[in-house]
């Protein structure tokens, strides 16, 4: 974590991440504004690895993916210029990826929404709620 939280918490059978960035290895991967430096495609791959992080931060609290019995919902952020409107199509980098690694279990409630920045100039961040058995 960047501040003072932690990257997930667990609740009853409930997991809250916190918002993840498209970090590997500790670095970010890109930096800027989808519809100005980076391409939407690109923000999509960038989504779908800031979901994985998430499952990484579900994964620290639940012993592993197989107590993840159903993704409630996700939440994507894009850091977009004022007149890019694909944040859907973005963020569908991330809901894809859900689908593939929990099949129905995957499919979820969702926003995308626009920011005019995130935090250290990321372009996507990723948080989800996944419900977890016993």
């Amino acid at each position: 974590p960047l501040a003072a939280y932690v990257p997930a918490v667990r609740t009853g059978n409930y997991v809250y991440t916190a918002g993840q960035l498209p970090f590997v290895d500790g670095k970010l991967l890109m930096t800027g504004t989808v519809g100005a430096e980076v391409s939407p495609e690109e923000a999509a791959a960038l989504a779908r690895t800031a979901a994985l992080n998430a499952l990484a931060a579900v994964a620290s609290v639940t012993g592993g993916l197989s107590a993840v019995t159903r993704v409630v919902k996700m939440t994507g952020f894009v850091a977009s210029t004022p007149d890019f409107t694909g944040q859907p199509q973005v963020v569908n980098g991330a809901s894809e990826l859900l689908l593939e690694v929990f099949g129905e279990a995957g499919r979820h409630a969702r926003s995308a929404v626009a920011a005019p920045v995130l935090p250290l100039d990321a372009p996507v961040e990723i948080e989800l709620i996944v419900e977890v058995g016993d």
